[in-house]
Formats: structure tokens, C-alpha cells, sequence
């Protein structure tokens, strides 16, 4: 395996990412654009797949979204779902460009809430190949407030005023993205700190959330492409991953027709983010997948 960094463009602002290209392959090859969950880095959970995913013989691009890592865009660390569904076509775009990759063959995976942008990419681009998803924070009204609770209309009122701030001042509002007991915060809850608290103490993470991405998250939706979806698409979920009643419904809401595929078991949701044998083990699952659809 070889690793290249590349960089790429979408709306004037340069992104970043590592190219993991398979060794001892004939050119072109298959490849797969990696999306990671909500705050994610490239070096995260992307990384992992792209690694697995290009010693299946896929090219596999793991990149920062804009605003987040080593790509550009302004207010940094900015969480805005709409941005990264744009940012994850033009890496579908990327790809298919380069003459070592095969541009039939080019998929979609992802992690975590980069599943909802996943799909709906998948969805909205003609010319993505199948789609992935594993763990994921799929979107919906009903979904977002089992996930905020009785925050859910705090969260949707304090995101609004931030952007109104925003644009009237220039002025950006940030809490942190994670912390123990602070429910301001982007992701609360001992749970996820406990996962990116380790990042944020090495550097190799900002542990920051502006409070207007309030306002783009909650607006956002997967539900309709979930409807619409006319790519092959493998889901990879359980009742120990986050929101198992919104994987189902959007599984339920796949046209009849297309090839779909829903693998649930137990495993932990923060396991495929990082441990050794659930990630081999999905990755394994999701090559077969992409190779099935061809």
C-alpha cells in the first residue's frame, strides 16, 4: 500500500487528504470516498477504513472536510452537513479524475453521522457506483430528538441567533465539541468525550463547536434520499449503535427494487471507530458489497 497526499477543490476552498492506493494492482482501480462522523478528522476513523479498503485493492481517500484538519474554510471547525455533502461530491469528482482509478467504479462510504452525508451524495451524484454506511447517525425529525432530547428546540433557537450574530458581526460563538457534563457543548456526554478527549490532548484534534452550526445541523435531513435512493446500499448497524430505530426506517424506506442490504449485530457504536477486529471485519463486508454491485 502506498499513500498519497492530495489535495482538491469545492466552492474555492482547498481540501485535504491521503490517496491509500493498493500495491500490486493493475491500474485503473476501484475506489471509495471515506466520510467520517460529526467533528471527524481525516486521521480518525477515515483512516482506519481507507487503510483496510485500499488492501482489498481499492483506492481509498480519506479527507478533511472543509473547515476541520488541514483543509481550508472559514469559521474553523464549522459543522455544517450541507458543506460536507458538497465536499464529499467533489471527492467523488476527484477521484473519478485521476486516471489510476477505474471512474465507473467509484463508491461511498460512511461513519458514524458522515453516513447521512453519504447517502444523500449517493443519492444526489450520478455517478457514484454504491454506497456504504456503518454505525450511522442517520436524519430525521424523530431521530434528532431522541438523539437531543429535551434540548432539541434549545439547540434549534441558540444556532439561529449564533448565525444571526454571525452574519450581522462576523462574530463566532464556540463551545467546546465534547465534555463530560457540559450539555451546551456540541456532542455531550461522557460517552463521546471519553472517544475524543485522547485527540484533543495530543493536539491531533480541536476540541471546538461554533455554536451556529446549530442552525445547518438541525436542518439537515437523510430521510428523503433514504426514499429516493437508486444505488446499491449496504447498511451496518445494531441495537448497541447510535439511533437503531432511525437505521431501520431509513433501511424501510430504500424504493423496492434496489439492492440493498442491512447487516445488524452488537457491536459497540465507538468500536468501528477504532478497534482492530470490528473494523476488518466491516471493511471485509463493505469490499464484498461494492464488488457485488459491479
Amino acid at each position: 500500500m502506498s499513500t498519497e497526499t492530495v489535495t482538491f477543490e469545492v466552492d474555492g476552498v482547498e481540501l485535504v487528504g491521503d490517496l491509500h492506493m493498493p500495491e500490486n494492482t493493475s491500474a485503473p482501480v476501484p475506489a471509495v470516498a471515506i466520510i467520517g462522523p460529526m467533528t471527524f478528522e481525516r486521521n480518525q476513523a477515515p483512516t482506519r477504513y481507507a487503510q483496510a479498503l485500499s488492501q482489498a485493492g481499492y483506492a481509498a481517500l480519506a479527507f478533511d472536510a472543509r473547515y476541520r484538519g488541514d483543509s481550508g474554510g472559514m469559521p474553523r471547525q464549522l459543522e455544517n452537513p450541507f458543506d460536507k455533502l458538497e465536499d464529499m461530491k467533489a471527492a467523488v469528482d476527484f477521484l473519478r479524475s485521476r486516471d489510476d482509478v477505474d471512474s465507473d467504479r467509484v463508491n461511498i462510504l460512511g461513519i458514524c453521522q458522515g453516513g447521512s452525508v453519504a447517502l444523500r451524495a449517493a443519492q444526489e451524484h450520478p455517478n457514484v457506483h454504491a454506497v456504504a454506511t456503518i454505525t450511522s447517525q442517520y436524519r430525521d425529525l424523530e431521530g434528532d430528538k431522541n438523539w437531543l432530547g429535551e434540548n432539541y428546540q434549545h439547540r434549534v433557537e441558540r444556532g439561529t441567533e449564533a448565525l444571526k450574530k454571525y452574519k450581522e458581526t462576523g462574530e463566532v460563538d464556540y463551545v467546546k465539541a465534547v465534555d463530560q457534563t457540559d450539555m451546551e457543548v456540541g456532542m455531550p456526554g461522557e460517552f463521546v468525550w471519553k472517544w475524543y478527549q485522547p485527540w484533543a490532548d495530543r493536539n491531533e484534534w480541536a476540541n471546538q463547536y461554533p455554536v451556529m452550526s446549530d442552525k445547518m445541523l438541525l436542518d439537515y435531513s437523510s430521510i428523503e434520499s433514504a426514499q429516493k435512493m437508486d444505488k446499491p446500499w449496504l447498511i451496518i448497524h445494531g441495537d448497541n449503535c447510535f439511533l437503531p430505530n432511525a437505521a431501520k426506517r431509513h433501511f424501510e424506506a430504500i424504493p423496492e427494487g434496489v439492492p440493498k442490504r442491512l447487516i445488524w449485530d452488537d457491536t459497540p457504536h465507538l468500536s468501528y471507530y477504532d478497534q482492530d477486529e470490528p473494523i476488518r471485519r466491516a471493511s471485509k463486508e463493505v469490499s464484498s458489497w461494492f464488488k457485488r454491485s459491479e
